[in-house]
């Protein structure tokens, strides 16, 4: 790994997910946007995967829908125009790896954010769908009002999570201007 790769938790993330997931497993992109991590998390899964891909905003479900479409991934993912905190309603299933960018939509309105109450309702709901070393990655943008709520509500939750069956951690950038994306990631134990 060169240094380049310790310069922002978008990285970091993807190679955590390279690290964890194999062909055959499942995965969920609980924040969709425009398909970015989707596709990758469906190029990991393989052909004998599934990707189950999560947003509320329909023009993120149709970008998202495009890049698969050009990467010939679409049967492998199940796209769901609905908040990530009704998770259970879609999956009951173990699953390898959740990931979440919380915040907006970069392009689309600023207005439209990720929620503390939904985003710590969800995480909870993967928490309970978790296969043993299975982990969700979450990717902290808080550089508005609902993402500062957010961060501070996700850290304090973490600090209390049982270490007896989680590994949790949190990655930042100190050195970096403008309220750099932290990350944080959930393990289940064996």
């Amino acid at each position: 790994m060169s240094s380049d790769n310790f310069n922002n938790v978008v990285t970091i993330a993807k190679d955590i997910c390279e690290k964890i997931v194999k062909p055959g497993d499942t995965a969920v992109d609980c924040t969709a946007g425009h398909g970015n991590d989707t596709a990758f998390l469906a190029s990991l899964v393989g052909e004998g995967g599934k990707v189950y891909a999560f947003d509320i905003q329909k023009e993120a479900i149709e970008s998202t829908r495009k890049k698969l479409e050009e990467n010939n991934f679409l049967k492998r993912v199940n796209l769901i125009n609905d908040g990530h905190e009704k998770i259970d309603e879609y999956i009951n299933e173990k699953v390898k790896l959740f990931i979440f960018n919380l915040g907006y939509l970069p392009k689309l309105s600023h207005e439209i954010t990720t929620k503390a109450n939904t985003t710590l309702e969800a995480v909870v709901k993967c928490m309970d769908v978790l296969q043993t070393n299975g982990v969700i990655v979450i990717n902290i943008y808080y550089g508005h009002e609902n993402g500062k709520k957010e961060k501070e509500v996700l850290e304090e939750f973490c600090q209390k999570i049982n270490q007896k069956e989680f590994n949790v951690f949190r990655l930042s950038f100190m050195n970096q201007a403008n309220n750099p994306p932290e990350l944080i990631c959930i393990e289940r134990r064996n």
